[in-house]
């Protein structure tokens, strides 16, 4: 799904991998596309019905996961650094339910310091509003120490970091 809002420009993402959450060639998994207007990253989708809970209900761990990775690419995309999830708490406000238009969004809270962000984000059934809510603490990693923790392929940290530099 596309923003109906011109302000939200896509944020680029690499083409060739398979993580559950924003993986382009992960045949099971969100596909989460992301777009900002410089003070927020969201993504629009729909989540199929094999990632329910009760029935047609969204399970809650894909909610959390939704709220996860729209908090890691807030930071990725406005702060232009790689990352690891600290701890994030989620409330569920209301039930959500599956092949529902959704509007995940992630907005920085603070800055704490050059190793560490708080950030949080919000999944909204676009008729109902917000659903669940999330406030993450995450680490902030240069991309040296991203090689050195092995948290990717030497080959995906220079790809990344290229795609980083691009957005510059």
């Amino acid at each position: 799904m596309k923003p109906a809002d011109e302000r939200f420009r896509p944020v680029p993402n690499r083409g060739d991998h398979n993580c559950f959450a924003c993986g382009p060639e992960n045949p099971v998994g969100l596909a989460m596309k992301f777009y900002s207007d410089g003070q927020s990253v969201v993504s629009w989708l729909r989540v199929d019905n094999h990632l329910c809970g009760w029935d047609n209900l969204l399970h809650g761990g894909v909610i959390s996961t939704l709220l996860d990775e729209i908090m890691s690419w807030t930071i990725i995309h406005l702060l232009q650094k790689f990352i690891l999830t600290k701890r994030i708490t989620v409330d569920f406000l209301k039930p959500l339910y599956v092949d529902t238009p959704l509007k995940v969004e992630g907005r920085i809270r603070e800055v704490c310091n050059d190793r560490e962000a708080v950030v949080e984000g919000v999944v909204c059934d676009e008729k109902r509003g917000p659903c669940a809510r999330s406030v993450g603490t995450f680490a902030l990693l240069k991309p040296e120490v991203a090689r050195r923790m092995k948290i990717m392929s030497p080959e995906a940290i220079d790809a990344f970091v290229q795609l980083l530099e691009a957005q510059r």
